[in-house]
Formats: C-alpha cells, sequence, structure tokens
C-alpha cells in the first residue's frame, strides 16, 4: 500500500465513574488515534489506530504526550522515508522501520494498528478471518476500580454481575485485598474471581498474599514490579495462587524469560504494551506451545482497539475471560458504535479490518487536538 496522510487525534472521553488503582484514579481518558490515508491500486481506505499510553507515567514510562510526540517527530517520518525510497509499506515492516528507536512500543503499536487496519480493510479481510479465529463471540470479563468503601465495591460488583458478565477482576493494594475479596466471595459465592496489584506489593508481602489463597482466585496480577521476575518466580513458590504478569510482559523476549523462570503460569496480553497485534499473536503462540494460560487486558481502550482486542481474544490460547466490557462499562459515548456485552460475551467483529470506524459526530465532539504529520513535512 502507498501512505497518503497520517493524522494523529487526541480524543478526551470522560468515565462514567471514577476507575482507581493502585497508582492512580481516572476520571478521564484521553486516548490518541492514529488515522492512516493509505492506497492501493487506485483504491483509497483509511486504517485506524490507538495509542493505549496514560495521561502520565504512571503504569509504563511512556505518556500521551511524549507518545503523540514520538510519533510525530521520529515513527511517521521512518515509516514515510521507507516509503519514499521505493520500498512497499505492510504492517510487518512498521517494526522494522522504526526498530531504531528504544523503547516506546505503544506508540510504535498504534502506529502498526493503523497500518494493519488499512491492509486489511484494502483486502475486504478482517482482522479475525486474518489472525484464523473461528469463535463468533468471546467471553467478557469487567475490571472494578477501587471503591470508597466495601459497600460500594459490592454495588458494583453486584450491577455488574447482574448485566451478566463472565468473570470479576478487582483492583487490590496494600490495605485494600483480603477484606474486599473476602467480602465478594462471602455475597457471591463461586463467582470467577480474580485480582490486580499492579506492582503494589513486595516479595516480602508474602505471607499476606498468602491469605487470598483460601478464596479460590483465578490468578493474582502483577504483584510485584514489573521488572522483577526473579522475585516473582520466587512468590510463585510461596503462594498457591497462580501469578499472572502484565507490566513485566513488554516484548516477546520478556514473556519468554518469564515462562523460562517459572515467573508466571498466567501472561495478560496487552497488545499497546507489547508493541502492537503482531507481537501479541506471537506472545499468544509462545504461551500456548508451552501451556501457560493468555488473556486479554484492557486498557479503557475506544471501540477502535476494543474491537481489536476481542478478535485478538478469539484466538484459541486465550482461555480466560479478558478485560473486555462493554464501552458503557466506561463511556457515555464512545468515538465509534458502541460495543455490547450480552449474556456475558461480546461479539468478534466481522466487517473489514477491525470491524469499526469512529463516528463523524461523536468523533468531531470528543476530539481536542490534531494534526496532520504528513502535511506538516511538506
Amino acid at each position: 500500500m502507498h501512505i497518503d496522510r497520517v493524522e494523529l487525534i487526541t480524543v478526551r472521553m470522560p468515565l462514567v465513574h471514577p476507575f482507581t488503582t493502585s497508582f492512580s484514579t481516572q476520571t478521564e481518558r484521553r486516548p490518541l488515534l492514529v488515522r492512516v490515508t493509505a492506497t492501493r491500486d487506485g483504491r483509497t481506505v483509511t486504517g485506524w489506530g490507538e495509542c493505549v499510553a496514560l495521561a502520565d507515567p504512571s503504569y509504563s514510562p511512556e505518556y500521551l504526550d511524549g507518545a503523540r510526540e514520538m510519533l510525530r517527530r521520529f515513527l511517521v517520518p521512518s515509516l514515510l522515508d521507507w516509503q519514499a525510497a521505493g520500498h512497499t509499506v505492510t504492517p510487518e515492516v512498521v517494526a522494522t522501520t522504526t526498530a531504531h528507536v528504544v523503547g516506546h512500543r505503544m506508540a510504535k503499536g498504534a502506529l502498526e494498528m493503523a497500518v494493519l487496519d488499512a491492509g486489511l480493510r484494502l483486502d475486504d479481510r478482517a482482522f479475525a478471518d486474518h489472525l484464523g479465529v473461528t469463535r463468533d463471540v468471546v467471553p467478557s470479563g469487567v475490571s472494578v476500580g477501587i471503591e470508597l468503601s466495601i459497600p460500594d465495591l459490592l454495588a458494583q460488583v453486584g450491577g455488574f454481575l447482574d448485566e451478566g458478565y463472565a468473570r470479576i477482576k478487582l483492583k487490590i493494594q496494600p490495605g485494600w485485598d483480603i477484606e474486599p475479596v473476602r467480602a465478594v466471595r462471602e455475597r457471591f459465592g463461586d463467582v470467577p474471581l480474580q485480582v490486580d496489584a499492579n506492582t503494589a506489593y513486595q516479595l516480602s508481602d508474602a505471607p499476606l498474599l498468602r491469605r487470598l489463597d483460601p478464596f479460590d482466585l483465578l490468578l493474582i496480577e502483577q504483584p510485584l514490579a514489573e521488572d522483577d521476575l526473579r522475585q516473582h518466580a520466587v512468590l510463585a513458590q510461596q503462594i498457591a495462587t497462580p501469578i499472572c504478569l502484565d507490566e513485566s510482559i513488554v516484548s516477546v523476549q520478556a514473556a519468554a524469560d518469564a515462562i523460562t523462570w517459572g515467573a508466571a503460569s498466567v501472561i495478560n496480553i496487552k497488545p499497546g504494551r507489547v508493541g502492537g497485534y503482531l507481537a501479541a499473536r506471537r506472545i499468544h503462540d509462545l504461551a500456548q506451545a508451552h501451556g501457560i494460560a493468555v488473556w486479554c487486558g484492557g486498557m479503557l481502550e475506544t471501540g477502535i482497539g476494543r474491537a481489536a482486542n476481542i478478535a485478538l481474544a478469539g484466538l484459541p490460547g486465550f482461555t480466560l475471560p479478558g478485560d473486555i466490557s462493554g464501552s458503557g462499562r466506561f463511556y457515555a459515548q464512545d468515538v465509534t458504535e458502541p460495543i455490547v456485552m450480552k449474556d456475558g460475551v461480546v461479539a468478534v467483529p466481522d466487517g473489514p479490518g477491525f470491524g469499526v470506524e469512529p463516528l463523524a459526530d461523536a468523533l468531531a465532539e470528543l476530539t481536542v487536538d490534531a494534526v496532520d504529520v504528513t502535511a506538516r513535512r511538506g
């Protein structure tokens, strides 16, 4: 394909309910969208990508303004220089043309995503078909933040279970762990339940984390620091609850190291965090070959990223429900037609590309910044 235009569009999306984790409280998201206009054989299409970087570097070193600048100054120009040199642009070459830039996987993943969407649209092929997905629906789990009180938490969980969600994930931190989990177990019985610490604990907290074992959790996600696979491997020998890694898995190599160390028996695959959907597929294949369960995590994506995640979660190694809730879990107004959860599942999109695209009126209403990178190059 030939890339004619690349635009970076920042949207402001208020959350319907504050979302608190061990590292921050979000009341709105400002997703960075990448719009690629591409042509092949006289046909022009638009592909969309989404950068999942938060407004500040609290979840990862990347953050919104930095990702936008990285795309504008380095990543998009590198891809366009490749094209100008007479090479063909494909989704696979995005990683190659940006490999000289160290890190910045979320920004790279967003660009690759937009090129992938455009390429699939030119082929009139759905992302799910490209992956070889045969499922029509995937189970939908929901992530519940740290609430002001246990009664508030129980009300939130009860509401999501009434809606039909297939699995509940509770955010935890020191001081908000044993009692909230106990309360949910006592109120709602054997509902599929897991917890997410977002690196909030230390290895010395192993005795405390062992107190979660009787609650028969699916897993505990990222209890320790993101850069310490060794200590996660030690912790795995000290608690019965399966350990899942999230922040630690930033690449295929990191996943291989975690498996080799015995640091995780489950991996949360977030495409944006690992550099895009092509790397996410390779991590899925690696984990499946080693008998490691995977599931698809979420970063409060718009319908664009949410639709792509649904297709990815249709691969056979995704044996646990992902954080793929309906759009209404977070947003009163999505940029696309809303993703709908019904009876505990969401439908795998079957349209060309990721199967969704922004609604013109919603995009115009929500946009707070837009820049045409190709125009600036001129």
